[in-house]
C-alpha cells in the first residue's frame, strides 16, 4: 500500500520514528501531531490516578492503517484537547502490520502503546509477554470507572497465564451468517432457508434458472479463506467446533471431527456442479464482492454487516436486487442453531516495558484509554464528528455520505477505537436488511460456540502453529478441489501430528486441565 504522506505528518514524527527508521526501517508510515493543550493535571481514575502530570501527557501510539493515507489531525487535535494529552500516531500501513510490529519489537523500538493487528499477532506475543516485557495491567483496572467494567469472559479469553497485559478492542461476538438475493428467491418461489438443504436448494435453484443470464450464474460466490469466507461458517452448521472441540474430556482439532469432513464434502459437491466459482480456493475478497456487484452470484456468506456494501454496490449495475441475512441454520447434523464466535475482541493494546519506564507512567496511559469507553470518545472514534461525519436523527446516529471526508478524517480511528458497543449510540438504519444483521448477531451470542483454546497455551502452537496449519490449509483446498480423497486428508492430518500436532494437542490438554477444564 502506498501512503501519499503530507510533509507536515513526516516532519512532526520524523524524531520520534528515527530509531526505527535507522535500524529497520519500518515505519515510514508515521504520523501525528502535538497540540500544547495545558490545563488542569491529568489524573488516572477513580484510586490508581492519584499520580499527576503537569500538563498534558504526552503520549505515541502505535496503530495499523486500513485506508490509502495517514488520517487529518481533525480528529486527534479533538481527542488531544478531551483528554489533555499530546499525542503522535504512528500509523503503519495494514498489510505490514505484523512485520513492522515484530522489527520494532525486536530494536526496542515500540511506543508506548502499541496496537496488535489481531488474535494471531498476540500469540506470536505470548512468550515475550510471559518473559516480563509488557506490563500486566490486570491489577489496575479495578481503579477507573470504564475499564473496571470490562467483560470479565473477554478478559479471561486475552489472558496469558492468567494474567491480562492488554485492552481489548470490543466486537460482537458472532457476526457471519448467509447474504442471499431475496428478489431472485422470490421470483423462484423459494422460501427463506432454515436447513442446510434448503441453502443448498436455493443456490442449486439460482444456478438452474440462470437468473444472471449467459450461463454464468452461480449460487455461492467464494474466496481464498477458510475463516472468514465460507468455509468455517457452514462448518458449524456441520456441528463442527469452533478450533477445537471437546471429545471424551479431551480437545481435539476441529479437522478430526466428522463435522470438518462434512463439509469439504458439501463445498466439493457445490463446485462438482457448478455452484461455486471454480476457482475460489485462489479468489480475492474483492472478486467475490464483485461477483455479487455485478449480478452473478445469488448467495454470498461471510460478515452479515457486508450487507449494506453489498446492497449498495449491486444497486447501482441491477437496479431490482434486494438482499436479505440469516444465520440460523440446521441440518441432519445438527438439531439447533450454532455459529462460531470470535473471543469478544478484535484487537489487542499492549504497553511496552521497554517505554512505558514507571508505574505511575503506566496508571497515566490507562486513565486515557479509560476515556476511550466514555460516551463522548467512544462516538467520536466510532462516529467522527456530529455535523461533519454524522448527523443525528431522534437521538440515533444518520452516518454522512461523503465518503471521500470520512476516509480522510474519520475512518482510520476505527481501528484505534475500543468501545463497539459500551455507551455507543445506536445506528439509524437506511437498509432493513442491515438492521436485521446487527439484530441476528447480538441474538446469535445465545449460540455462537467459543474455541475453548483461546485463553490456553502451547509453547509448540506458538513455535509451529501457524506453518503446520499450512498442511491442513492446503490439504482442505486439495479435497474440495477433487485433488485428494479422504486417505490423504487423514495422510495430512498424521502429517500434521508427526511434524508438532501431537505435542500441540498433549499441551493444549494439560493446560485445559490445570484451567479445571473450562
Amino acid at each position: 500500500m502506498h501512503l501519499n504522506m503530507n510533509p507536515k505528518y513526516v516532519k512532526r514524527t520524523s524524531m520520534a520514528c528515527a530509531a526505527v527508521l535507522a535500524a529497520t526501517a519500518i515505519l515510514a508510515g508515521c504520523g501525528g501531531s502535538k497540540t500544547d493543550n495545558g490545563g488542569a493535571a491529568q489524573t488516572a481514575g477513580k484510586d490508581a490516578g492519584a499520580a499527576k502530570t503537569e500538563g498534558p501527557l504526552k503520549l505515541t501510539i502505535m496503530a495499523n492503517l486500513s485506508t490509502p493515507e495517514v488520517p487529518s489531525d481533525r480528529i486527534e487535535k479533538i481527542l488531544e484537547e478531551k483528554t489533555n494529552t499530546q499525542l503522535e500516531f504512528q500509523w503503519v500501513p495494514d498489510g505490514s502490520y505484523d512485520e513492522k510490529f515484530q522489527a520494532a519489537f525486536a530494536t526496542g523500538s515500540l511506543p508506548q502503546a502499541a496496537y496488535l493487528k489481531n488474535q494471531s499477532s498476540f500469540v506470536l506475543l505470548r512468550d515475550a509477554i510471559k518473559n516480563g516485557q509488557f506490563w500486566e495491567i490486570g491489577p489496575y483496572l479495578k481503579d477507573y470507572p470504564n475499564l473496571s467494567k470490562l467483560n470479565p469472559d473477554v478478559l479471561k479469553n486475552t489472558a496469558v497465564e492468567g494474567k491480562i497485559y492488554s485492552l481489548y478492542q470490543e466486537r460482537p461476538i458472532a457476526r457471519q451468517g448467509v447474504i442471499y438475493r431475496k428478489d431472485w428467491a422470490d421470483k423462484l418461489g423459494l422460501p427463506e432457508p432454515k436447513t442446510v438443504d434448503d441453502l443448498y436448494n436455493m443456490m442449486k435453484k439460482f444456478k438452474e434458472a440462470d437468473l444472471a443470464g449467459g450461463g454464468k450464474t452461480l449460487g455461492l460466490a467464494d474466496r481464498n479463506d477458510l475463516i472468514y469466507g465460507s468455509f468455517k461458517t457452514l462448518s458449524s452448521y456441520f456441528n463442527t467446533p469452533n478450533g477445537w472441540g471437546v471429545t471424551d474430556g479431551k480437545l481435539v482439532p476441529e479437522f478430526m471431527t466428522k463435522g470438518y469432513m462434512d463439509t469439504m464434502k458439501f463445498i466439493k459437491k457445490l463446485r462438482d456442479e457448478g455452484l461455486i466459482n471454480q476457482d475460489f480456493p485462489v479468489t480475492s475478497k474483492t472478486d467475490q464482492q464483485n461477483m455479487m456487484y455485478t449480478g452473478r452470484a445469488g448467495v454470498y456468506i461471510g460478515s452479515m454487516q457486508d450487507v449494506l456494501t453489498i446492497q449498495d454496490k449491486t444497486s447501482k449495475n441491477v437496479k431490482e436486487a434486494q438482499y436479505d441475512v440469516l444465520n440460523q441454520f440446521t441440518s441432519e447434523f445438527n438439531s439447533k442453531p450454532t455459529t462460531w464466535g470470535i473471543p469478544g475482541f478484535g484487537t489487542l493494546v499492549v504497553f511496552p516495558k521497554s517505554s512505558v519506564k514507571s508505574e505511575q507512567e503506566l496508571k497515566q496511559i490507562l486513565a486515557f484509554f479509560d476515556k476511550f469507553f466514555s460516551p463522548e470518545i467512544a462516538n467520536l472514534l466510532k462516529y467522527g464528528v456530529e455535523g461533519s461525519h454524522y448527523t443525528l436523527v431522534d437521538g440515533k446516529v444518520q452516518p454522512g455520505t461523503d465518503e471521500k471526508l470520512k476516509e480522510k478524517e474519520q475512518k482510520p480511528y476505527l481501528t484505534v477505537a475500543l468501545a463497539d458497543t459500551t455507551n455507543i449510540l445506536p445506528t439509524q438504519y437506511t437498509l432493513k436488511a442491515q438492521e436485521k444483521a446487527v439484530n441476528l448477531s447480538n441474538d446469535a451470542v445465545k449460540f455462537a460456540l467459543q474455541d475453548p483454546t483461546v485463553p490456553l497455551d502451547s509453547k509448540t502452537f506458538n513455535e509451529k502453529g501457524a506453518r503446520l496449519q499450512d498442511i491442513i490449509k492446503d490439504a482442505t483446498y486439495k479435497f474440495m478441489l477433487g485433488n485428494i480423497d479422504e486417505a490423504g486428508f487423514q495422510a495430512a492430518v498424521k502429517k500434521w501430528q508427526d511434524e508438532g500436532g501431537a505435542k500441540i494437542m498433549e499441551e493444549y490438554n494439560a493446560s485445559y486441565k490445570a484451567s479445571g477444564g473450562k
